[in-house]
């Protein structure tokens, strides 16, 4: 295929989409990918990860694939995370070209068409960038902001500001992107570092269509360290950085507290000063260096363990008219 004329013709486009307690909007989700599917008029699967779920949503997603085969579920044993039920999605997805999304709609289907577009003119990967926020608090939008620019100073990776795991990647991307099994995952970080023609689609991200994020401020910030942790070793070279700086304002502490000294030598309780400016200091940076190496070591820990990302209950899709359950291929060559 020419890759900078790409077409639609004869080319099957995957969607894949975690799922987690979304049973009162799964089946508009899936109207509105089917309608856009429509409109472009290619071949396409949906694939709906249901991430534990502990309401209706697998039956409702079961539901929707026993009356459209181009629907595949995809049945988490238990709640793995996002970012793990995104792999699941992926590893499954078969399309030319495959699509991330969130099945909550606050990501608009319609937006895929544009990246579509992009696709077709050669782009490797198309990125929705988010322009506003509908729903969310200033909060949230100032601290995703601050995350991104930070993440950017930390790593090489040209991270794009502003994005999420909303993006279409042409299937050599995803063949990259699914051989990479490292456990913590930051996937939008990883497409980044593969490479290749990257163009970002900006859009409008709409307020959830139901129900509440599955993003409290816990869940944030683990996955704000997970992302820093999996691209940069920075952290640990600020570690170094700070120890020296620590050494200096000891050393000009103790100047200061000798001058002290010699000017009025009873100012302070003998011993008293040494031992209080050496407690603070070096304990402090002492604490931070072990919390630091514990991140990385930690996950060091959790790789060689070698545990799968996650497991699979079953797959699920219509076949000769009635709905059919298999257990799936292995995972791709390196996974755990």
């Amino acid at each position: 295929m020419d890759l900078m004329h790409r077409s639609l013709s004869g080319i099957r486009l995957a969607i894949v989409a975690p799922c987690y307690n979304e049973e009162a909007g799964l089946a508009e989700f899936v109207g509105q990918v089917k309608a856009m599917c429509a409109r472009l008029g290619c071949a396409h699967e949906i694939v709906l990860v249901n991430d534990g779920s502990r309401d209706r949503t697998l039956a409702v997603a079961l539901d929707l694939a026993s009356r459209d085969p181009a629907i595949r579920v995809v049945n988490l044993l238990r709640n793995f995370g996002h970012q793990a039920a995104v792999t699941a999605g992926l590893d499954v997805a078969d399309g030319d070209a495959v699509v991330l999304i969130d099945a909550d709609l606050q990501d608009p289907p319609e937006v895929i068409a544009e990246m579509v577009a992009e696709w077709e003119k050669g782009a490797d990967v198309a990125y929705g960038q988010r322009r506003t926020r509908e729903g969310e608090t200033d909060f949230k939008i100032f601290t995703a902001k601050l995350f991104y620019r930070i993440l950017r100073s930390l790593t090489k990776s040209p991270i794009p500001a502003d994005t999420g795991d909303f993006r279409l990647m042409d299937r050599r991307v995803a063949d990259v992107l699914r051989s990479m099994r490292e456990r913590h995952r930051f996937i939008r970080g990883m497409v980044s570092w593969v490479g290749g023609k990257q163009v970002a689609v900006p859009y409008d991200r709409k307020a959830r269509f139901t129900g509440e994020s599955k993003y409290p401020l816990r869940k944030m910030l683990a996955f704000a360290v997970d992302a820093i942790t999996s691209f940069s070793i920075v952290p640990l070279r600020l570690v170094t950085l700070l120890a020296l700086t620590v050494i200096g304002l000891t050393v000009l502490a103790a100047i200061g507290v000798i001058v002290v000294k010699l000017v009025n030598p009873h100012y302070f309780i003998p011993g008293y000063p040494s031992i209080i400016i050496t407690i603070v200091f070096f304990g402090g940076v002492q604490l931070l260096a072990l919390g630091i190496i514990g991140e990385y070591l930690g996950r060091m820990y959790e790789a060689v363990k070698a545990r799968p990302i996650y497991i699979v209950e079953q797959v699920y899709q219509q076949r000769d008219g009635r709905l059919a359950g298999q257990y799936p291929a292995p995972p791709p060559s390196g996974a755990a």
